[in-house]
């Protein structure tokens, strides 16, 4: 089923999650652990990240240094058909350009499609450690337009190969990303936001934000959308604050801002302990307030960990 379809079907705001594939080695069962706690408050989807490529430089006999190219995580296209299998939930993987040429993607995509997955999110993907910029690869795509313009020519049964006849379509209902607080690439909001409005005139359904901790800024950026001609759905990003640690590594990672009553109140904790009380009840109240304004979808960012989701949504849901 499409998100679009849960979306116009809802009599109320829905819930979802979106986790990580487990590292190189893990089993599936530590995504089953993640989930399994969060199963009660009826998840109309689940988002699946996908993860590049990463480099590692192993010195050789004669003292020279090869680059090796490694995956730390699983493909996200099992891991959805093993979601979509164990609890008959939609599965919505990532798709990134990162890493992948265009025959790569495709070869993806037409998977997910015989596997009945009906959803994608298309996203650039962030630059490797190793580069200080995004580097896309020479066969591949440059920018999440581009993978929705792929998309949108396999639902119109346009395979990178021409030569090839009778090809089936696929049927893919399209998400992107956007950001309330500008993509921080981006030189100033109306450039970002023409970037989105872009996505969505090539095709995509409907826009997931990035995390945000305070709700103005989503407010804000759904009206900017609407003056815009931007009107699918935009679902809003929950990440739930855990430990001091993030004070730093949110901001620095994601490019957002913290409130400032968030910031002092964990500020002021001793232990991560603290700082995850004061995070839960921070979204506990975040989201109630969303719901308030009746958002189409909260949608959790959960990061593997489901404690602090679960407790959230036991008071929203």
């Amino acid at each position: 089923m499409k998100v679009t379809e849960h979306l116009r079907a809802a009599k109320s705001t829905l819930f979802s999650i979106e986790i990580l594939p487990p590292l190189k080695g893990k089993s599936i069962q530590s995504i089953y652990d993640s989930i399994d706690p969060l199963m009660e408050f009826k998840p109309s989807f689940v988002d699946v990240t996908y993860h590049r490529e990463e480099y590692v430089y192993k010195k050789r006999e004669g003292g020279y240094l090869e680059k090796v190219s490694i995956r730390k995580r699983p493909g996200t296209v099992g891991i959805c058909a093993a979601i979509m299998n164990r609890y008959h939930v939609d599965a919505v993987p990532h798709i990134i350009c990162g890493g992948f040429t265009k025959e790569e993607t495709e070869s993806a995509l037409i998977d997910l499609h015989f596997l009945g997955v009906d959803n994608v999110l298309l996203l650039r993907g962030d630059a490797i450690k190793a580069e200080p910029a995004f580097v896309p690869d020479p066969a591949g795509h440059a920018y999440a337009l581009d993978l929705v313009k792929q998309v949108m020519d396999m639902n119109r049964a346009k395979y990178l190969h021409e030569d090839v006849i009778d090809m089936a379509p696929t049927n893919f209902c399209l998400g992107v990303a956007g950001y309330p607080e500008k993509h921080f690439e981006a030189p100033n909001p109306l450039a970002d936001l023409r970037a989105l409005k872009a996505k969505v005139d090539a095709g995509a359904d409907f826009i997931v934000t990035q995390m945000f901790f305070d709700n103005s800024k989503y407010f804000a950026f759904v009206e900017r959308c609407r003056e815009a001609g931007i009107n699918v759905p935009i679902i809003p990003g929950i990440k739930i604050l855990t430990g001091k640690k993030q004070l730093v590594t949110l901001p620095k990672i994601f490019h957002i801002d913290l409130p400032q009553d968030l910031y002092e109140a964990a500020e002021k904790c001793k232990t991560d302990a603290e700082v995850r009380e004061v995070g839960i009840e921070w979204a506990i109240q975040q989201s109630k307030e969303l719901v308030k304004a009746n958002v189409p979808c909260l949608h959790f960012y959960t990061m593997g960990v489901s404690e602090a989701t679960r407790r959230v949504a036991s008071e929203v849901f």
